[in-house]
């Protein structure tokens, strides 16, 4: 294996909102760990509601939880990775032994470790990863490589809604995720899949991606002649209907447009104080089932198998890249919607 340096620069918050470029050592190796050499990391909502202290981060932490680059060294144990491949890495750890673990329910993993989030992630120029969770790739380029972790989310998404053929589908938003989400339920039994969101970069890019079949272009001061278009269209609602702008209120006036038997999920990032009203009798009577869909697991092969195929397609979702000392103006390239989505570039 060529040379390491001991140390490497990286963006290291000692509690929210508190952040610098610091040198630290390089990630100590574990038996089973690759080290990558970071070439891209992404940038997304959940990263603000970490800068903030929200989410279930701990600090002190170097962010980045969607980690692209090329295999710098491998532990011991390790087998089928040579220095130089390109790989991508799924920032989850679970500890396989509490009681959800044991009942399969992975996701739920009450010691549920993540990397960028709970534990040191790709903000930096090297990090290290369990192998089972470390996965090559051959055409996207390495920007757009950094969609396969919220990519991987869809896909779990995909798999807890199980549309059925046919399925009439509303996106609430084309952010990143929900682009992909989007496409992934065109091509599995999502026949009318309408996409609303408010009008600029974000829909026009919904469009050159072919995310949905509609577009309803909701007004930023006033979208309520928008949102009965779509009441007055659909008079029977959506079987499924998906919230991923994080809006508390879109959220709460979301169950509106589900049809009769079908179902809401709740799939944006939201503040911890965030709160909803849905009336019971609505829900009962009209068995609506509401889905909540969080982060992933063992999604990151079919994530692959979408994205470096080009069957869902995500070139230009990642608009803007910094540098690391840039971070502010990344933070508020976030802030002000100019960044349909970010990434820390390397090299």
């Amino acid at each position: 294996m060529p040379a390491l340096p001991e140390s490497m620069k990286a963006l290291r918050y000692s509690k929210p909102e508190h952040y610098g470029i610091v040198t630290v050592p390089l990630p100590k190796l574990r038996d089973n760990d690759v080290l990558i050499k970071v070439k891209a990391c992404g940038v997304c909502g959940t990263d603000l509601h970490i800068h903030e202290g929200e989410f279930i981060a701990k600090f002190p932490l170097i962010p980045g939880h969607e980690t692209v680059g090329v295999v710098a060294a491998v532990g011991k144990e390790v087998k089928g990775f040579t220095v130089g491949e390109r790989v991508v890495a799924d920032n989850s750890e679970l500890c396989n032994e509490c009681f959800y673990c044991r009942r399969g329910q992975l996701l739920l993993c009450e010691k549920f470790e993540a990397h960028g989030v709970t534990m040191d992630g790709g903000f930096a120029e090297y990090c290290a990863y369990p192998a089972g969770k470390v996965f090559k790739i051959h055409n996207l380029s390495d920007v757009d490589a950094t969609l396969l972790e919220p990519a991987s989310c869809a896909a779990h998404g995909l798999e807890k809604i199980a549309p059925k053929l046919g399925s009439s589908v509303l996106m609430f938003g084309a952010g990143p995720t929900g682009l992909v989400l989007s496409q992934m339920l065109r091509q599995n039994g999502g026949c009318n899949v309408v996409v609303a969101a408010p009008q600029g970069l974000k829909m026009e890019l919904a469009k050159k991606l072919g995310a949905g079949d509609t577009y309803i272009e909701l007004s930023r001061e006033n979208p309520e002649a928008q949102f009965q278009k779509i009441k007055d269209e659909h008079p029977y609602g959506f079987d499924i209907v998906v919230e991923a702008t994080g809006s508390p209120k879109i959220l709460e006036d979301a169950i509106n447009y589900v049809r009769r038997g079908g179902k809401l999920v709740v799939y944006g990032v939201y503040s911890a104080a965030a709160r909803v009203s849905w009336p019971p009798s609505k829900i009962f009577g009209d068995e609506i089932t509401i889905l909540g869909s969080f982060s992933e697991t063992y999604m990151f092969p079919a994530a692959i198998d979408y994205l470096d195929s080009g069957k869902v397609k995500v070139e230009g979702i990642v608009n803007k890249t910094f540098k690391l000392e840039q971070w502010g103006e990344c933070l508020e390239s976030m802030k002000n919607k100019s960044a349909i989505k970010a990434a820390i570039v390397f090299d």
